[in-house]
């Protein structure tokens, strides 16, 4: 029994501290080579493939911009001193495995593509992100952004998120492309 209790202790402490490790990324440059790889998939736009998404390229390249943006807008903007830590049980499964399953969450109406997406627009998007990235570096440690289901996530834990959710729609953009 002593042995059970002492390898679920070793076991919990583990993923503690992987976890930790994983949202611990304070450089926004770490989404540098994702806006490169959406920029790459750019001339990717209009293609689909129903059994993966009904939506196509277009529409998850959009989204995932417009997430990176308006995030990092409200991280930007955001009164460090009103951060307060808290313990969200799916945010720390989701930024410590680094996946987020298909079609569970509904994008909230601010994050969601219009129904005609120029390629010019998201040229403009991936400008913006690129600038956004660069004002985050500066960021104090505690700038936030408070997520509908994870709950208040400081400067760390939001980039994190970003990237989690950025891999999890150029995964389907992959996929769409095989």
């Amino acid at each position: 029994m002593k042995r059970k209790l002492i390898i679920f202790i070793i076991i919990i402490s583990g993923l503690f501290i992987y976890s930790n490790y994983k949202m611990s990324t304070k450089n926004p440059d770490i989404l540098k080579p994702l806006i490169d790889e959406i920029e790459t998939n750019i001339v990717n736009r209009d293609r689909r493939k129903a059994k993966i998404s009904q939506s196509d390229v277009a529409w998850q390249l959009d989204h995932a911009l417009k997430v990176i943006n308006r995030v990092s807008d409200t991280l930007i903007a955001s009164n460090p001193e009103a951060y307060s830590s808290n313990f969200n049980a799916g945010r720390v499964f989701t930024l410590t495995g680094g996946y987020i399953p298909r079609g569970v969450a509904k994008s909230p109406d601010v994050v969601r593509p219009p129904e005609i997406i120029l390629t010019e627009d998201l040229k403009a998007q991936v400008q913006e992100a690129r600038k956004n990235i660069a004002k985050m570096k500066d960021l104090s440690n505690s700038a936030n952004f408070t997520h509908f289901a994870f709950g208040q996530m400081d400067k760390a834990q939001t980039i994190r998120f970003l990237e989690v959710h950025t891999k999890h729609h150029l995964k389907i953009v992959r996929d769409i492309l095989k």
